[in-house]
């Protein structure tokens, strides 16, 4: 018995501290005994690794507690948003390994969000103001200092319902009408200051047309969009701490708009804000993803320098590689900076155990085995993944000339070198042990072939293969049968380890825009595009998208764009850390 309650115990140590607040939620039988949770992206950019948290987070914890995850999509300014964003959020949520219960969209509750703005208005707790935005900023007063009330602030509740409804009609001009809520134009969090409920924007918007022309601010949308579709924990990074005073005032206004007024604090949605996800070398602001992708900085938003899902995805990371890494930095209530190494590191440990292995040289020079007969083609076995024996083998051809790695060879060996030198042998990778008897050199003293012999008893699984060599072993590909192939080499996108705060730095002090910025501090050489490498037959075989470890050399996938015709295949992560020595 007491094992069972130790075991209870370290059970409750490792929960997280919002596993904890679920757990107490459920236990004190709030909403009902209910969790349902959201995740509520804005439809104006491609995801990036810092909504996976949020999307492992909102639909984990509904998974592990046998509740419900909707997709709700802030769709509250048409200026910014757009099918396409859609899509791509649908993809990525689904790729992570996610499915939502239901789709929903802030602008499937604009009407009812109206007619809660038309009660608060007769109820004078909001009113039309007619300043403009900077009037209306400086109004606002500062955090030691009382704001001042609007001259608007008082007038009749039907003025203010004939101008609201006026801001739709299509006539207001966009900056000249505005609703506010009439909190506290003293009160020390400045979200209260008389805050922004509905502005004029006169565009049409992707989903409702030209039936609306005021929009509703996020402030006023987010909790009663929470509270009409029954969340009952809404999950929010820090910077919404500030705001969840404000959350909580306007769902209450909402409880009492509906007639609630017996239970107010009782079938509820909550908010609990977690620390968001930071990454050295990594700029996540989806303003400034946008901006490098049209400026063609980078080829897309899947560029796979990109901090995006669908980037992170053409390099070859794995859904399941970006959930462990999160698994690994966890939830708290502090900000703080991961190293990309760390991530890298959860990659690399997931493709280990699932990336078919294949040979590939990158910079090749031709190998000849001056006694192998020529014309002879040999048909080894190479295992395609020694972590799990059901991915099975393939055959690799091996004949009189080979291709490897122009940095195995030298012409006057290191003391240290272990790798290919005159008189010194090695071992190729699943066939023979090789001996170097000389090299030819062009005019300009660049090697161009290196001749070998071969001791033809030593083949892989031959009683010969047994025989100590101090060489290494080294991986080569067939010169007969190799397939040429695009190899794209990646590296951080940025010089410097906070491109954010560094941003802002150069910005500030040259007064300068984001783009001349971001070219001061992005990496030029965070592509290395290899045009004249040879890989394995088999690995031309692999659809896009496979996960493959060149041997030696790290673990690479098969582009989006590869064909055929033009194969090309990204590097993904080494297969060491170089991070730290970066």
């Amino acid at each position: 018995m007491t094992e069972n309650v130790t075991d209870n115990v370290e059970e409750k140590k490792s929960l997280n501290f919002i596993e904890q607040k679920v757990e107490n939620d459920l236990a004190e039988g709030r909403n009902g005994g209910r969790i349902q949770t959201r995740f509520p992206p804005e439809p104006n950019g491609y995801l990036h690794i810092g909504h996976a948290k949020a999307i492992a987070l909102d639909f984990g914890i509904a998974e592990q507690y046998g509740g419900k995850c909707n997709l709700r999509f802030d769709d509250t300014n048409p200026t910014k948003e757009d099918t396409e964003y859609i899509e791509s959020i649908e993809h990525d949520i689904q790729w992570l390994g996610f499915q939502w219960n239901n789709v929903y969209y802030a602008s499937d509750y604009f009407q009812e969000l109206w007619d809660f703005a038309e009660w608060l208005i007769m109820q004078g707790r909001a009113y039309v103001d007619e300043q403009s935005a900077e009037v209306i900023a400086q109004q606002k007063g500062t955090t030691t200092k009382a704001g001042t009330n609007s001259p608007f602030r008082d007038r009749p509740a039907e003025e203010s319902l004939k101008l609201f409804r006026f801001m739709n009609s299509g006539e207001a001009v966009p900056g000249t009408l505005v609703l506010r809520a009439k909190i506290d134009m003293a009160h020390p969090n400045m979200l209260f200051r008389d805050p922004l409920l509905y502005r004029v924007m006169n565009i049409p918007h992707i989903r409702t047309g030209n039936k609306w022309n005021a929009y509703p601010m996020y402030d006023f949308t987010h909790g009663q969009s929470d509270y009409l579709e029954g969340v009952t924990h809404s999950l929010c990074t820090l910077e919404f701490v500030e705001h969840r005073p404000l959350y909580d005032l306007f769902v209450t206004w909402m409880k009492e708009y509906k007639g609630e007024t017996d239970n107010i604090e009782d079938n509820r949605p909550r908010q609990t804000e977690f620390n968001k996800l930071n990454l050295s070398y990594t700029l996540m602001s989806k303003r400034n993803l946008l901006a490098l992708v049209k400026e063609g900085l980078v080829s897309g938003w899947d560029d796979p320098r990109m901090p995006t899902i669908c980037g992170f995805r053409r390099r070859g990371y794995s859904p399941e590689s970006i959930r462990g890494f999160i698994k690994k930095i966890g939830y708290t209530t502090f900000d703080a900076l991961n190293e990309m190494a760390l991530l890298e590191s959860a990659v690399r440990e997931d493709l280990n155990s699932r990336a078919i292995r294949v040979s590939a040289v990158l910079n090749p020079v031709k190998v000849v085995i001056t006694n192998y007969p020529e014309g002879q083609v040999e048909e080894l076995t190479a295992i395609n993944n020694p972590e799990n024996e059901a991915d099975g083998t393939h055959k690799v051809a091996f004949s009189r000339e080979i291709w490897i790695e122009r940095e195995d060879f030298q012409e006057e060996a290191e003391k240290k070198f272990m790798r290919l030198a005159p008189g010194k042998e090695v071992r190729l990778k699943n066939a023979y042990i090789i001996m170097c008897t000389g090299c030819t050199k062009d005019a300009d003293g660049n090697i161009t072939e290196i001749q070998c012999t071969y001791d033809p008893d030593t083949r892989s699984g031959m009683p010969g293969a047994d025989r100590k060599i101090k060489g290494k072993t080294l991986h080569w590909v067939s010169c007969q049968h190799a397939v040429k192939a695009e190899v794209r080499l990646y590296d951080r996108l940025w010089k410097v380890e906070n491109p954010r705060d560094e941003l802002a730095a150069i910005r500030e002090a040259q007064d300068c825009d984001a783009v001349t910025a971001m070219k001061q501090i992005i990496n030029p050489d965070s592509l290395t595009v290899l045009k004249d490498c040879y890989i394995e037959e088999f690995a031309a075989t692999m659809k896009p998208l496979s996960y493959l470890q060149f041997q030696r050399i790290g673990y690479f996938n098969v582009d989006t764009e590869s064909t055929p015709e033009h194969l090309v295949f990204n590097k993904t992560v080494g297969l060491k850390d170089t991070w730290a020595k970066k």
